[in-house]
């Protein structure tokens, strides 16, 4: 499954949906909003996103994961608008016979992500605004 919405996600309601008598192992990532960065308050963030295009490079990463590690099930679940400190951003959730593959496929997807999925953060803090650049 791969969502991009303003909607919020229950983590509990996605990973009891991935259970399976197969299932060993359920790996989950959740991005949350900081309330702070370098010692700045956030007021709130705001993701932007290509969504056509950001829904197409999920589906992408959830393809290769799939093919390339050893798991049953995948949901990619990225929230854009605007979100305040403690608000979900990301999760994913990896399904697997075995934890291995799991974390392996939970830790590939994030991070390729960031990599090559079009959003766009912007940080608004009390004292000024600045649009994120990720760590490729």
């Amino acid at each position: 499954m791969i969502i991009v919405s303003k909607n919020d996600f229950s983590v509990d309601d996605v990973l009891s949906k991935m259970r399976t008598n197969e299932t060993g192992a359920i790996v989950s990532f959740v991005g949350v909003v900081r309330g702070e960065e370098k010692g700045r308050k956030l007021v709130k963030m705001e993701i932007e996103a290509y969504e056509e295009m950001a829904e197409k490079e999920l589906i992408k990463l959830k393809d290769h994961a799939m093919k390339n590690f050893d798991v049953q099930e995948i949901v990619i679940w990225h929230r854009v608008g605007t979100l305040f400190p403690g608000d979900n951003i990301v999760l994913i959730a990896v399904a697997s016979a075995h934890r291995k593959d799991a974390f392996a496929a939970a830790q590939f997807l994030i991070d390729e992500l960031k990599k090559v999925v079009p959003l766009w953060k912007k940080e608004v803090y009390e004292d000024g605004e600045v649009w994120v650049e990720d760590k490729k």
